[in-house]
């Protein structure tokens, strides 16, 4: 197995077991939430296109209620004790939800409840697992072990699909929340491995093994992190590089949201049944995660040796400013799911491990409860605005689909910029332009 790990990543001795638990967390997680995901979308057409921005606000309020919960949690708890809590929670949740579904005749409100809970509900659960992969991971670790990792989220989000695609209508889009629930617990077991690996590395002697964690982690996980309840967002306003991945991760779903939206218009003309919208969606999911996870172990790291961190970061900004310009001159609903599919695989493949690369510069409370707010508040603050100016847009202004694409592409330029400085924010803070360079070029050899 070892043998195997290292021609797909560079790995120092003592790392391998901790990469496969990482990457087997995130791989049952993220299977967990691709299964959720294709069921949220279909019944958030059954509750109606017309809420769904307003749905948007609901996840917003919601984590502006929980956003200072989790605060608490990172400062006071050991992260030993508070991420698994928050794992078993939402698994417990799912479960909730399936009784729900199965005594009330109406599911028009709880339909609506479901499409808010699974965006707090994947926001927080990432949030917490990549809160700890920074933690146990150092800067030179991360450039070479979180693509690696991030290929199992690209794996779930295969699988995840793939089981709604085939169980979807034959079994019924409710009962998946079963078979997710158990698949959270899962990876709940390897993420506990993980911990156990950073204890165990943490208590070797100094160079006894090239893989033990520095010493920002020799906490152990044994105490909280720290910080007030509200820590997060005075890291977040005092540090312009913070505001500016947080700037980054808004622009991000503002892009999103506008394809987002228009895609959800025409499905709901195209399929009648929540069923069929969840098979539909599944399939998409699938071939977006194919396409992500195959990008991911063949050419990210080709492309991260020859371009570097910068350019990675403004790629896809750079490549949805032409997406969106393309939509703009042909508003047709093939253009909108071939153009929102390559934005996604991108994410996924791109903009994602870049943009959990950029955390690892930070000090361990920004890596908890900063990139926490920011993964969530910011992420859904963007959800929330968006959708608003959409509804505004198509319904109060009457703007057309060029319309909107034009407006999507001037957004995404101004994304590109912003995404430029930041690449350079990241690189001024490596020891030295040498080392940076160095790491980037590790980075590079992440799968």
């Amino acid at each position: 197995m070892s043998q195997l790990l290292r021609r797909l990543v560079v790995l120092q001795p003592g790392e391998a077991p901790a990469l496969l638990a990482s990457f087997a967390t995130l791989l049952c997680t993220f299977t967990s939430y691709a299964m959720l995901r294709p069921v949220r979308d279909a019944l958030g057409i059954t509750s109606g296109l017309e809420t769904i921005p307003y749905l948007f606000w609901g996840v917003f309020a919601a984590m502006l209620l929980l956003q200072p919960v989790y605060g608490w949690l990172t400062s006071r708890f050991p992260r030993s004790l508070f991420l698994p809590w928050v794992y078993m929670f939402f698994a417990a949740n799912l479960v909730m939800f399936w009784l729900w579904f199965r005594v009330a005749e109406d599911h028009t409100w709880i339909a609506r409840s479901y499409y808010v809970w699974v965006s707090v509900f994947n926001l927080f659960v990432l949030a917490a697992f990549w809160g700890l992969m920074a933690d146990v991971f150092t800067r030179e670790q991360a450039g070479r072990l979180f693509g690696f990792i991030w290929a199992g989220a690209s794996s779930g989000g295969v699988i995840g699909p793939f089981i709604d695609k085939k169980l979807a209508v034959p079994v019924g889009a409710i009962n998946l929340l079963l078979i997710s629930a158990g698949l959270l617990l899962l990876a709940l077991v390897f993420m506990r491995q993980v911990i156990r690996w950073q204890r165990a590395a943490a208590a070797r002697p100094p160079g006894a093994a090239a893989a033990v964690p520095d010493a920002r982690a020799t906490a152990d996980g044994q105490r909280g992190i720290g910080g007030g309840v509200l820590a997060a967002f005075s890291q977040v306003f005092r540090s312009p590089y913070l505001l500016g991945i947080a700037a980054f991760v808004l622009l991000m779903t503002w892009v999103n949201t506008f394809f987002y939206l228009e895609q959800q218009a025409f499905v709901a003309k195209v399929f009648t049944s929540a069923d069929q919208r969840t098979r539909f969606f599944a399939s998409i999911d699938l071939y977006v995660q194919m396409a992500s996870l195959a990008m991911q172990f063949l050419l990210f790291s080709r492309l991260y040796r020859w371009f570097g961190m910068r350019a990675l970061l403004a790629s896809v900004p750079l490549m949805m400013t032409a997406g969106y310009a393309l939509y703009a001159l042909v508003p047709a609903f093939m253009v909108l799911v071939i153009v929102y599919a390559v934005r996604r695989v991108a994410d996924y493949a791109i903009t994602r491990p870049c943009r959990d690369s950029l955390f690892t510069v930070v000090s361990r409370e920004e890596k908890y409860q900063a990139k926490s707010l920011i993964d969530t508040f910011a992420y859904r603050g963007g959800d929330a605005t968006s959708g608003t100016l959409h509804k505004l847009l198509v319904e109060g202004l009457g703007a057309g689909h060029s319309a909107v694409g034009w407006i999507g592409a001037l957004i995404s330029a101004v994304w590109t910029v912003l995404a430029l400085g930041l690449g350079r924010g990241f690189q001024q803070r490596g020891a030295s332009p040498a080392e940076a360079a160095g790491q980037l070029r590790g980075a590079a050899e992440r799968v």
